[in-house]
C-alpha cells in the first residue's frame, strides 16, 4: 500500500498547490471517500475490498476529475508484487472550449464541446495516455452526461497501443421520502483492437442513497451497491480456458467532505 499512500500524497498535493494559485479560476470543488467490498471479480483475485480517493472540480477553462484506488485481494492469491495489494488510478482533465472561448456552444442537446484527457497509472506497467474530443449533453433528469473519446497510447509498454475508446459518465438523482436516490457512474468501451489487446466493454454504475440528508446531517453520506461488468476484461479475450467477462457487485458506503 506504499504506492497506493504516495499515489494518493501526490494527488492531494497538486490539487492543495493548484487551490492555492487558483484564485478565480477555481469555481467549485468535491472530494469524497468510497470503501467498497465485492465479489465475483475476473482475471484478479475474485474477492477484493477497495478505497476509493475521488476529486472533481469545475474551472473557468474547463473540469478536472482524480481518482486513486487502493485495492486488497481478500484471498491468499497476490498482485504482481506479491504483497496482496494494488493500485490503480486516473488523472482526467478536460479542457471547454465554451469557456474559453467565451461562447455558447449549445446545440440541440449538445452544451459544450470540450478536448478530454486521461492519464491512467498504478502497478505492473499499466501506464496509458488517452486524448480525444468530448461533449456534455443537457439529457433531461440527469445531473449531468457527458461523452469523452480518446485515442489510447501507451508507448508500446501495455496492450492497448492506438486504439479507441468511448466513455459516457452520467448522474441521475431520483427524489426519495426525504432524501435522494443516485444512480451515476461510467462506461469504457474500447471499440477496436491491437494485435494482442481485444474490444472490451466495462460499464460501472453506482445506485447509492443519501442516509446523512434522511438524518438530517450536513455532508453527503451515500449507502448502495456498485456493479461491475467488464467484458474481455484488461482486453482479454473470453475463452473456455480463461473466463475474463467479468459481473461482479460490491456493497458501498460513500463519504463527501
Amino acid at each position: 500500500m506504499k504506492h497506493c499512500a504516495s499515489a494518493l500524497a501526490l494527488a492531494g498535493g497538486l490539487l492543495v498547490a493548484g487551490q492555492s494559485m487558483a484564485g478565480d479560476l477555481l469555481q467549485w470543488h468535491d472530494e469524497s471517500l468510497t470503501y467498497l467490498n465485492g465479489v465475483d471479480f475476473k482475471v484478479d483475485p475474485s474477492k477484493q475490498q477497495t478505497l476509493t480517493f475521488e476529486h472533481a472540480s469545475g474551472w473557468s477553462f474547463g473540469d478536472l476529475f482524480i481518482f486513486v484506488d487502493g485495492i486488497k485481494y481478500n484471498t491468499e492469491a497476490t498482485n504482481g508484487a506479491g504483497d496482496g495489494h494494488t493500485f490503480y488510478g486516473e488523472i482526467s482533465p478536460r479542457l471547454s472550449f465554451g469557456k474559453i472561448s467565451g461562447s455558447d456552444l449549445a446545440f440541440g442537446p449538445i452544451k459544450d464541446v470540450l478536448l478530454s484527457a486521461t492519464y491512467e497509472f498504478g502497478e505492473d506497467d499499466v501506464d496509458a495516455y488517452l486524448l480525444g474530443p468530448a461533449i456534455d449533453l443537457n439529457i433531461p433528469g440527469f445531473d449531468y452526461f457527458q461523452i469523452n473519446t480518446y485515442l489510447r497510447e501507451t508507448d508500446g509498454k501495455r496492450d492497448g497501443d492506438g486504439v479507441w475508446q468511448i466513455t459516457p459518465v452520467w448522474s441521475y438523482t431520483v427524489p426519495l421520502g426525504n432524501s435522494d436516490l443516485v444512480i451515476d457512474g461510467f462506461m469504457d468501451w474500447v471499440v477496436d483492437n491491437d494485435k494482442s489487446y481485444h474490444a472490451n466493454l466495462h460499464f460501472n454504475p453506482q445506485i447509492k442513497y443519501d442516509l446523512a440528508k434522511a438524518l438530517g446531517f450536513g455532508k453527503k453520506f451515500y449507502v448502495g451497491v456498485e456493479y461491475d461488468y467488464w467484458s474481455d476484461k484488461y482486453g482479454i479475450e473470453d475463452s473456455r480456458a480463461f473466463h475474463t467477462d467479468q459481473s461482479a457487485i460490491s456493497a458501498l458506503a460513500k463519504v463527501h467532505f
